[in-house]
């Protein structure tokens, strides 16, 4: 390694991610990286990074934490990911707080009770796929990998369908790192007003689902147990943001995966894997989020090569690279479904690991068994749509996912 002279500005476009990833481990357990104009080191090597997550020397309140917060949030594309206030960018006891109110709609006993209700989603979403004639090319990212997390996180918030569909493109948005911040405050704007319409729905007509819930626990006083007026909104918009794209891509990545490898398709017909290791395998080799931002040093942190993140210097939890780190995984760059060791990082570590975890896991599951089952004979169609990767170097999935459902 040598010592690195400059920051290294990530692309926006994602257009080579995988390449980018190397010349980032190829710097050491961190690089000093360029965010769209801010300054972070990006932790690729997978030791390093579950120590810094797990450190009460990180923070992710930038509010507290970030010398750069006041500039960012006049400036940046991405201010909404440092601004928010929930438990993504909550430090110590207020994340704990946060946390403890959410949790109990993520447990093991509701994912496991909303599994019929995401059954019969994917089979509403198939039963209309399967209308089209045979040979049609149709974008399954569009009509299957997004609208199942659509329709559970609608269900679970109690949104219309509508609105779902409204709240896609905005999440699209918050995580396009193409928008200049102009565009970006403008689709901020949007959301929050599609935020604030929905609380106000639900405090006039409470109902049996995740958003009333947590209005009600609002209404107990900021000071209390429950949630402050904008605390409410931002944990709101964190569960759309984590359940819409987060699980699309997940199912978008292991799809393609599955169409482009046709020996991984034939170790799960052939009982060598199964759909769970088909999915933990895309979460390792793809994950849904290839970088989140961002974290901040409390005090200095001394690096295992030498150097030192000092004090207020912002932390890119740099997942993909760290995925596939060679110190972690035997020929990591390759997709196996019958790999024996699947760690990855995927859905973060320690306290801030993802609440919806078990329920992506869980609709990914459910959504590849009744495709390849309903569809045998599923084919990838590249030259007929944009495979390309989203334009983010936060989102890791494909502009479009053609396909021939029946050839």
């Amino acid at each position: 390694m040598t010592e690195q002279a400059t920051p290294i500005v990530l692309d926006p476009t994602a257009r080579d991610a995988d390449a980018e990833h190397e010349v980032l481990r190829a710097q050491g357990p961190a690089a000093r990286v360029d965010i769209l104009g801010v300054e972070a080191w990006s932790v690729t090597d997978p030791v390093l990074l579950k120590e810094l997550l797990t450190s009460p020397a990180v923070s992710k309140d930038a509010r507290r934490h970030w010398p750069g917060f006041d500039q960012a949030v006049r400036s940046w594309p991405l201010a909404l990911w440092v601004a928010v206030e929930n438990m993504f960018t909550a430090y110590g006891g207020d994340h704990r707080r946060l946390r403890r109110i959410v949790a109990p709609a993520f447990s093991a006993r509701r994912t496991a009770a909303l599994k019929p209700t995401v059954e019969a989603i994917v089979e509403k979403l198939l039963a209309g796929l399967e209308s089209q004639p045979r040979g049609e090319v149709t974008d399954l990212r569009d009509t299957f990998a997004y609208p199942l997390p659509i329709a559970v996180i609608s269900h679970l918030l109690g949104v219309p369908d509508e609105r779902g569909v409204e709240f896609r493109t905005l999440v699209d948005g918050v995580f396009d790192t193409t928008l200049d911040a102009e565009e970006a405050a403008a689709n901020t704007a949007r959301l929050y007003a599609l935020l604030e319409g929905l609380i106000d729905a639900k405090r006039a007509a409470p109902g049996d689902d995740l958003a009333s819930v947590l209005i009600a626990m609002g209404e107990e006083g900021a000071d209390g147990p429950g949630l402050s007026a904008r605390e409410l909104r931002d944990t709101l918009l964190l569960v759309i943001n984590a359940g819409y794209e987060t699980t699309g891509n997940l199912i978008d990545q292991a799809v393609h995966s599955l169409l482009t490898r046709p020996g991984q398709l034939a170790h799960v017909r052939a009982g060598r894997a199964s759909w769970a290791d088909v999915v933990e395998e895309t979460l390792r080799h793809s994950p849904p989020v290839k970088h989140l931002p961002l974290r901040y040093a409390v005090t200095d942190i001394p690096l295992p090569d030498g150097r030192t993140i000092a004090e207020g210097d912002a932390i890119l939890a740099s997942y993909a690279a760290a995925n596939r780190h060679p110190d972690w995984h035997d020929d990591p760059g390759t997709f196996d479904a019958t790999r024996v060791t699947k760690d990855h990082l995927a859905f973060g570590h320690g306290i801030h690991f993802c609440l919806g975890a078990a329920l992506a896991r869980m609709e990914a599951e459910v959504a590849l068994g009744a495709l390849f089952d309903r569809f045998p004979d599923v084919c990838a169609a590249p030259s007929e749509g944009d495979m390309a990767p989203v334009a983010s170097l936060i989102s890791n999935g494909h502009r479009s996912l053609p396909v021939r459902l029946r050839p």
